[in-house]
């Protein structure tokens, strides 16, 4: 049989995948060329000049700095609460059998399937019911609601490939069940408990919609973006911390990508 794998690719697909990456990632390429352009109040192609002024006065910007302030703050709260209840949920479905497993499983990700805008409503009504002013913990639990279903989804995945006979294993051997967690189980699902908590942090920075609903009158980096961009002064600094959240959210996104894509290995399954 005639191997495929030292062939190159057909011209074709090459310009195909070219053009699709072209498509994705020019908008992205125009953020970073407009952050550096001369241009105050409009975008004009090609930039009439380059200058690096405008990192300077996005650098002494008091309202960068808060918005900046409140978004890491969130991401982080919600990434930790995510972490321990999309943790829980998953060992639950995946370790035990029990009668609605499928249906606790569609439920826990359902947040992150639905529109934005339609989780934004409820939780806007839920608080609005509950008579709940709207404040920096309610930006947390909005974000928390779409956070835990990354970490479940990783936590999840990791869990069905773990071997149940290390845990029982341990559990012969006369290991507590926090013992058996501590020792046997956190370190196999460590790797991907870290990927889920990285994206799940990198889509709560990013998060605009169910933030527009939940924030009152707080401004996470997103929303401060997009009310920048309606006024005509300094739009380039809009362009520089875009710039920034690119490069910022692309990090925790590649190492999650390289901690997760060590296949579909079973753990402990020689053992």
């Amino acid at each position: 049989m005639r191997s495929d794998r030292g062939q190159s690719a057909p011209l074709g697909l090459k310009i195909a995948a070219a053009g699709g990456l072209l498509f994705l990632h020019l908008p992205i390429f125009l953020i970073f060329v407009y952050a550096f352009t001369t241009e105050e109040k409009s975008f004009v192609w090609p930039p009439p000049g380059l200058t690096t002024q405008w990192f300077a006065v996005t650098w002494n910007r008091p309202d960068v700095w808060q918005a900046l302030s409140l978004s890491v703050r969130v991401a982080a709260i919600s990434t930790a609460v995510a972490l321990v209840l999309g943790t829980l949920c998953a060992a639950a479905v995946s370790r035990t059998r029990f009668f609605g497993r499928e249906t606790i499983s569609l439920l826990v990700i359902l947040p992150i399937a639905l529109p934005g805008i339609i989780t934004g409503i409820a939780l806007r009504s839920a608080f609005s019911l509950a008579e709940i002013p709207f404040s920096f913990w309610t930006i947390v639990l909005g974000h928390a609601t779409f956070c835990v279903v990354v970490v479940y989804n990783n936590a999840v995945a990791r869990f069905r490939r773990t071997s149940g006979s290390m845990i029982e294993a341990s559990m012969d051997l006369g290991a507590d069940g926090f013992q058996t967690f501590r020792h046997v189980v956190l370190p196999n699902i460590a790797t991907a408990l870290l990927a889920g908590g990285m994206l799940a942090f990198a889509l709560s920075f990013d998060e605009v919609i169910v933030t527009t609903f939940t924030a009152g009158q707080q401004q996470t980096l997103p929303i401060w973006m997009l009310e920048e961009l309606i006024r005509p002064r300094q739009r380039p600094v809009t362009n520089v911390v875009a710039m920034v959240v690119v490069l910022v959210t692309l990090l925790p996104i590649l190492a999650a990508y390289y901690l997760t894509r060590d296949g579909d290995q079973i753990a402990g399954s020689g053992k």
